[in-house]
């Protein structure tokens, strides 16, 4: 079987993150976000992914060669010249998609971290024998998204209800799919969404069906988003007795911590927090629901909490960094700084405190 992965555009909503490297490539929990999906991908057996992708393919390509290797799976680009939406590139790919077999194909959103519970969706498109499986989560404020309204007992899907004042329901689309080839022969290589244009097609002929994921859920392409996955993912860690989750006097909640970094004396770290390869923790630190990437030096004293902490950078002695602060790779924040929400693009040095947020060029 293979799989394809919506990668597509600039990942603008996680800029400055994503000016350094394409959104696929951000680290969550420590590893880029869409090596999530390929070891899901891999461990059920999927022998080729294909990502569809107008942006930086070569950077793309070339990170993930190492990968392939390890995990033993081929991954290929299907590169658009111009945007396509989220059914295009289906159609732009049918060559990389199609082989004899006629095996349906998974189709993955990339800002999508889940548990992946692929095996049991092969089950269950197997057993309804429909064109189409669609993964459906449910969510507090559907009148926010796009709303499935579905036979519950058979997963049979009626219709879709774009953001409804009203009450409709509250499960939405995942961004998960299982579809057999004939789906290609409905999408043409234009501007095309998958959501709006072909899933209703398929629905109305009675041949499109839902499965409710079980466990957590979230879109995790923009930074509140984010840090918000990164609580549920550790938590699903939790919930399997990970060996990931560190654990010790000076851990609160849920931590992971790579091997190669080092974490002084007199630290509080937790809860939800993930620590990158060959960070450095001083004393006497405070770290909570926050990301701290490759090659960071937090110094004494310092504070963090709600942020994301890009790749290489300096956080001075007693600075606060808070309230969804977001610093691009290689920001060097001085000593006794206080960042409330701000968002600095790469290669900043922050010498004047940031009182509201703000975006610093």
């Amino acid at each position: 079987m293979k799989a394809l992965i919506l990668v597509g555009g600039f990942g603008t909503r996680l800029r400055p993150l994503t000016l350094s490297v394409p959104k696929p490539l951000v680290d969550f929990a420590n590893k880029p976000m869409i090596l999530h999906q390929i070891e899901a991908l891999k461990a059920i057996g999927i022998n080729e992914v294909v990502l569809a992708i107008n942006y930086q393919p070569e950077v793309m390509l070339n990170f993930l060669k190492e990968f392939e290797a390890k995990l033993g799976i081929k991954i290929t680009c299907s590169q658009e010249t111009e945007p396509l939406g989220t059914a295009g590139p289906l159609a732009f790919a049918r060559d990389k998609l199609i082989d004899d077999s006629g095996e349906p194909f998974f189709v993955l959103n990339s800002d999508v971290i889940s548990e992946y519970p692929l095996k049991e969706m092969i089950e269950f498109h197997k057993a309804h024998g429909g064109e189409a499986s669609i993964m459906v989560t449910k969510v507090d404020e559907p009148s926010k998204y796009g709303v499935v309204v579905m036979d519950e007992t058979t997963g049979q899907v009626e219709k879709f209800v774009e953001k409804p004042k009203l009450f409709v329901g509250n499960k939405i689309n995942a961004g998960i799919y299982l579809l057999n080839p004939s789906v290609l022969d409905r999408i043409k290589v234009r501007p095309t969404s998958i959501e709006k244009e072909v899933f209703p097609n398929i629905a109305t002929e009675k041949k499109l069906y839902a499965m409710v994921l079980p466990g957590f859920w979230m879109d995790i392409g923009q930074p509140r988003d984010y840090i918000s996955g990164l609580r549920l993912y550790l938590d699903s860690l939790r919930k399997k007795n990970s060996s990931k989750l560190l654990s010790g006097p000076h851990i609160l909640g849920n931590v992971i911590v790579d091997e190669t970094a080092k974490i002084g004396e007199g630290c509080l770290i937790g809860p939800d927090v993930a620590i990158g390869p060959g960070c450095i923790v001083e004393s006497g630190v405070r770290l909570s629901h926050c990301t701290v990437m490759r090659g960071v030096r937090i110094k004494k004293h310092a504070c963090i909490s709600s942020s994301i902490i890009g790749w290489h950078c300096t956080i001075g002695q007693w600075a606060r960094v808070e309230n969804m602060t977001i610093l691009g790779e290689d920001v060097h924040v001085c000593d006794e700084i206080y960042s409330n929400g701000g968002v600095v693009l790469p290669h900043k040095e922050i010498k004047s405190s940031i009182l509201n947020p703000e975006i610093v060029m």
